[in-house]
């Protein structure tokens, strides 16, 4: 397998390395949830793939949707499950491999966004593949595009994790013909690692 795998994030958690983790919910995530753009009675059953510490999980439990989390590392499993029964939360927790995990029922919403851009980009054209399939028609992707470009991409290098979610590159991988695209500009947010989000949130189109 090309770039990460389950091991090297096990690792990362083992040695407390894990400087992804705001400690917090998402600021992104809390602005959809206030706005209400992402609301319970409309996006109720929601994947959150790559959990890590579960901070989205809880908070979104919390506000009545059926969440199902799923990571890689067991490290990320056991701190999300830990922290929603510290929050007296419920929702599904899986460890899983998303290239190969299928949803026992189509989800309404996924979040987005720790996931692609820990994912080596040899794998993103069959990641994106799932989110189209785990999505029902209509439903909706509630992304987070790291914007992590290195002066070694200018040799075309692919550095990462995290690996740099160019916009052009995003438009490709979940293209018009099967995504509604909202028009830019997108809004951005800003991360502790030195990076920056580009938050985008797209619609599985119905007849795609």
């Amino acid at each position: 397998m090309s770039g990460p795998d389950s091991n090297f994030w096990q690792a990362k958690f083992d040695a407390g390395h894990t400087p992804w983790d705001r400690g917090t919910l998402s600021p992104q995530l809390s602005a959809w949830l206030e706005s209400g753009l992402l609301n319970a009675n409309q996006h109720r059953r929601i994947a959150i793939p790559g959990c890590g510490a579960g901070h989205e999980a809880v908070a979104l439990a919390q506000r009545g949707f059926a969440v199902t989390a799923l990571d890689y590392a067991p490290a990320a499993v056991a701190r999300t499950r830990a922290a929603l029964q510290a929050a007296d939360a419920v929702a599904t927790v899986e460890q899983a491999d998303v290239l190969v995990w299928q949803a026992p029922q189509p989800c309404d919403a996924i979040y987005e966004q720790t996931c692609l851009c820990a994912l080596h980009p040899d794998h993103w054209v069959a990641y994106a593949a799932q989110l189209h399939r785990w999505l029902k028609p209509g439903g909706t992707l509630f992304a987070l595009f790291a914007q992590a470009l290195r002066p070694a991409a200018s040799e075309g290098r692919v550095e990462g994790p995290p690996y740099h979610c160019d916009i052009n590159a995003m438009r490709a991988l979940f293209p018009a013909a099967q995504w509604q695209w909202p028009k830019p500009p997108y809004a951005r947010l800003d991360h502790p690692m030195g990076i920056f989000e580009l938050a985008v949130v797209l619609k599985k189109r119905v007849t795609a």
